[in-house]
């Protein structure tokens, strides 16, 4: 650190560390960009990171998981933001007309697989977890009974009250058949508004267009379960206002078939049959209005938040499992350990291969996309990038860091290959106190 404070270069070195914006995780990348003037051949602009602080330059790693970094992870829920509330009230390439056309936020659930602590609260008061006069013995011995009145951080909470009744294996397979599931939600959806319009599938499309955005969320009892905001468009998207006869009430119902029609089929395997798997009973379904209790901002800010996390909640790891790790090793609470093992013991199944139950053994099972959204629901996440990444670029011009060129003239030739990642322990210490952001784990150097 002392030496880093002292080295010639130590200012631009800083200026990269204010550049990466709090990154706690810097990319290091080698190599060098050319601007040529297209007709001569001359060279117009030359940028090289053999004059920059140990030969490399530090960019942003730009992951989605808060636990990773924080920095990063909190522009992606901005963007995020600024994503879902513009296909609720226009903006960036959306008309503002968008808010007269039927919109639900809809929370989609797992089914149970087992008893769980909860904490459970009436007109203020915290009542009995699950309090019974009666209670069952499992077959294991353990009353299905709990009496505690649970405190908001009880680690217990969500954990089953008897771990060996528990279908940890229902639970892995609808994390790694969600995606699915909601394939077959959504298409159902449609063709139920075809049949209520008098519609055959495929003409749904010149008469309405149904967009959506979403996030998956996890629960403590390590499932995950899908918030959704879900519109009606005219054909080809939010420029066009929806038929008549397709309103909030239409698509209500809509959803509601198609939440209790649809499934999904996990393979048969070892001596286990084929299983079906379907949404849980409860089905949140609520309209979105801008004077309501649920405002587009309260949805963005909602949904934008869960867009940056991960399984942690459930006590899991945010990376890769190797098979061969010993789980015991990274103590881990035992719902979490069961949870993980199961994945690691049904990625063994050739009939489960497709499911790669064992490469997404940290995520429980799931491997789809966290956030994800309808071609027509609004802007995308590259197109916010590039206008930031063009507002940076104008930023060079006006301070005189980058000629002013005209673009269609010019040819660009980059050459870069990656040098590493993150920072030595020194570093990160004067790169805390340049950013002012927390250290983070250094066994993670």
């Amino acid at each position: 650190m002392i030496a880093r404070l002292n080295h010639p270069d130590y200012d631009r070195w800083a200026n990269q560390i204010k550049q990466t914006g709090g990154c706690r995780q810097p990319i290091h990348l080698r190599g060098r960009v050319d601007h040529y003037d297209q007709a001569t051949g001359r060279l117009l602009h030359r940028y090289t990171t053999r004059t920059e602080p140990d030969g490399i330059l530090r960019v942003p790693c730009k992951t989605r998981r808060a636990s990773r970094c924080p920095a990063c992870a909190e522009t992606y829920r901005a963007d995020t933001y600024h994503l879902i509330r513009a296909g609720l009230i226009g903006g960036k390439g959306v008309p503002e007309t968008v808010t007269t056309h039927p919109t639900l936020f809809v929370t989609l659930t797992a089914p149970s697989f087992g008893t769980v602590h909860a904490r459970r609260e009436k007109n203020g008061k915290v009542q009995p977890c699950h309090a019974r006069r009666n209670a069952a013995t499992c077959p294991h011995g353990r009353a299905m009974s709990c009496t505690e009145r649970h405190s908001k951080d009880d680690p217990r909470l969500s954990e089953p009250l008897c771990p060996d009744c528990y279908d940890y294996t229902g639970s892995v397979l609808f994390n790694a058949l969600a995606p699915l599931l909601w394939k077959r939600f959504a298409d159902s959806v449609r063709r139920h508004l075809a049949k209520i319009g008098g519609l055959f599938l495929k003409d749904l499309r010149h008469h309405l267009t149904l967009s959506f955005a979403k996030v998956a969320e996890y629960q403590r009892r390590g499932v995950v379960h899908f918030h959704a905001v879900i519109r009606l468009d005219g054909p080809g998207g939010p420029e066009a206002p929806p038929p008549p006869w397709a309103t909030a009430e239409t698509l209500t119902h809509a959803i509601q078939h198609a939440t209790k029609a649809v499934s999904a089929k996990a393979p048969a395997y070892a001596d286990q049959p084929e299983r079906a798997l379907r949404w849980g009973d409860q089905l949140d379904i609520r309209p979105i209005a801008l004077d309501g209790d649920l405002t587009d901002e309260t949805v963005a800010g909602y949904i934008a938040k869960y867009a940056t996390k991960a399984a942690e909640c459930v006590g899991t790891l945010d990376r890769r499992i190797n098979p061969l790790d010993n789980l015991d090793a990274y103590n881990l609470r035992d719902h979490a350990r069961r949870l993980i093992s199961t994945c690691l013991h049904l990625g063994a199944e050739p009939s489960l291969a497709e499911l790669r139950l064992a490469d997404w053994a940290h995520m429980l099972g799931f491997r789809g996309h966290f956030s994800t959204r309808s071609r027509h629901y609004s802007t995308t996440l590259g197109e916010l990038r590039a206008d930031r990444q063009q507002h940076v670029r104008d930023n060079e011009i006006t301070t005189g860091r980058l000629p002013l060129f005209d673009e269609d003239t010019v040819l660009v030739i980059s050459e870069w290959t990656y040098a590493g990642k993150g920072y030595s322990l020194g570093d990160q210490l004067l790169a805390a106190a340049i950013t002012g952001t927390p250290l983070g784990d250094p066994h993670a150097l």
